[in-house]
């Protein structure tokens, strides 16, 4: 199959999935004890349970303007998935009954939101987004070097605390914070862009690995090596990658030189420009 057709297919796939567990997250655990999901989502469930309202397409309405805006800010394959998930997560709000498998709420808030986070996690890190929060998180992660899922958490905050000063309710929304917390957690272990890792390659194939690895945005450093027990001499390349990238990482290093020495190390922080300009 041409890989221009199977790669946008496994993410429709992947995508549909996302929004299925989205959309099960809502109506199966949060929705039936009127749990927020924070967000946008969850301003659509306020209004929802104050008006009676259909809360999927109170969520599909909601994300509009922020879809309109991230189309000029983020980019339009991002928000072209982000969209199409939207209406996806709409339409199996529409067709998932509103049932509580968990009648206890601390089941349905923690179950609710490690479902909702594998959920979502899957659509960022396939390149897209549940719409609302998310969208608004991946700009902020392009300017800064923070987890998606944290940012969703501080964001989500505020409307828990919409709630509060509505409701009164410290017990549903202190349930609801549970879900956004474990939510975002599950977010930032699927979706692991913001995580550094150090890669040390020492090969004899410099100007091979540094031909395919340079059309990456990341930059690579030479060092001059030699060996203590052989005393050949090598290059070493250091190179700072995401974790997301790592497995590219690891099959094109194996595909020049098979038998290439890499260290890989998790970085603590970067200081610095990490894109690689491409001027």
């Amino acid at each position: 199959m041409n890989k221009w057709i199977f790669k946008p297919g496994v993410t429709a796939v992947v995508m549909t999935i996302g929004a299925l567990l989205i959309a099960g997250a809502f109506n199966l655990f949060l929705i039936p004890h009127q749990l927020l999901s924070g967000g946008l989502s969850g301003v659509a469930m306020m209004i929802g349970y104050i008006t009676g309202g259909n809360i999927g397409w109170l969520y599909l309405i909601l994300n509009v303007p922020v879809l309109v805006w991230g189309w000029f800010i983020v980019g339009r394959r991002f928000i072209i998935w982000s969209m199409y998930t939207v209406l996806a997560s709409t339409l199996f709000l529409q067709l998932i009954p509103v049932t509580a498998i968990a009648k206890d709420l601390v089941l349905a808030s923690v179950f609710g939101g490690i479902i909702l986070g594998v959920g979502t996690g899957m659509t960022l890190r396939y390149g897209g987004s549940s719409g609302g929060f998310d969208i608004i998180a991946s700009i902020i992660t392009r300017k800064r070097d923070l987890p998606v899922g944290s940012i969703i958490f501080t964001l989500n905050g505020l409307v828990i605390a919409a709630l509060v000063l509505y409701t009164q309710d410290w017990n549903l929304a202190l349930y609801s914070l549970l879900s956004i917390y474990i939510a975002g957690k599950v977010v930032d272990i699927i979706h692991v862009r913001h995580i550094k890792v150090t890669a040390f390659i020492i090969t004899t194939k410099t100007e091979e690995m540094l031909k395919k690895l340079l059309s990456h945005p990341r930059g690579i450093t030479i060092i001059k090596t030699r060996g203590a027990y052989t005393s050949a001499e090598q290059d070493m390349l250091m190179t700072v990658r995401t974790r997301y990238e790592l497995a590219e990482l690891r099959k094109t290093i194996a595909s020049i030189d098979n038998r290439a020495f890499v260290n890989i190390v998790e970085t603590v922080g970067v200081i610095g420009d990490f894109r690689r300009s491409k001027d």
